[in-house]
């Protein structure tokens, strides 16, 4: 699977397949601009294609179908922050890796998401996402596949058997779940900066311990 980081560090490529990369990325660009301005249900892979002078069947050489487009940039996300994850050192506690590498990745992802398409216009996919019921599910879906990964790579740096230890389900639960209602957070106000959504990320997470052991009622 390739990262963001191979999309930023990879030896450049032949004429080829340069010219490839170029029509996927305009294809990408096309449909997220496409979903984010007519919305996705709304939006058909004719129409993509169209925007880009190709055909319907030349889109469906790069992408699977408009699901695939949609979360394409996200997906690669995913993978450079497993790869900070995994990173991480060794003696750190889960929960600080967690949140140290969801923390470095927003601080370096921008310029590699922006090697395929405008940060700007990515951030602004997640309202779509948000406000569309069959990217919503599929978003949660992906993200289920995503903790059952991190819990995975966390069992491995603790030298844990992940089937019998149930601590790194648990704490990935709590950080996936951070990140949840941090998205929704974001999603709804009026900074949609990458920006944004870091400083709300560091925000909630550091309310993790305090919202875990303390007490909620006051004195």
């Amino acid at each position: 699977m390739d990262t963001l980081e191979t999309v930023r560090t990879a030896p450049r490529p032949g004429l080829r397949e340069r010219k490839k990369q170029r029509t996927r990325d305009a294809l990408l660009r096309a449909a997220l601009e496409l979903f984010t301005a007519k919305g996705y249900e709304r939006t058909t892979v004719d129409e993509i294609a169209e925007a880009v002078g190709v055909s319907q069947r030349t889109f469906f050489r790069y992408f699977a179908s408009k699901e695939e487009a949609a979360f394409f940039v996200a997906r690669l996300a995913e993978s450079h922050f497993l790869a900070a994850l995994r990173e991480r050192p060794p003696g750190e506690p889960p929960l600080q890796a967690l949140r140290r590498a969801v923390l470095d990745s927003w601080d370096t992802i921008g310029e590699a998401i922006e090697q395929l398409v405008p940060l700007e216009l990515h951030m602004r996919l997640y309202r779509v996402i948000e406000s569309t019921p069959a990217l919503l599910a599929a978003h949660l879906r992906r993200a289920t596949e995503l903790e059952e990964e991190i819990a995975r790579v966390i069992a491995r740096r603790e030298g844990l058997d992940v089937d019998a230890d149930p601590r790194p389900r648990l704490v990935v639960a709590v950080f996936g779940a951070v990140m949840r209602v941090t998205e929704r957070a974001w999603s709804a106000g009026d900074d949609v900066s990458l920006a944004a959504i870091r400083e709300l990320t560091a925000s909630h997470l550091d309310q993790v311990g305090p919202a875990l052991a303390g007490n909620w009622r006051g004195e």
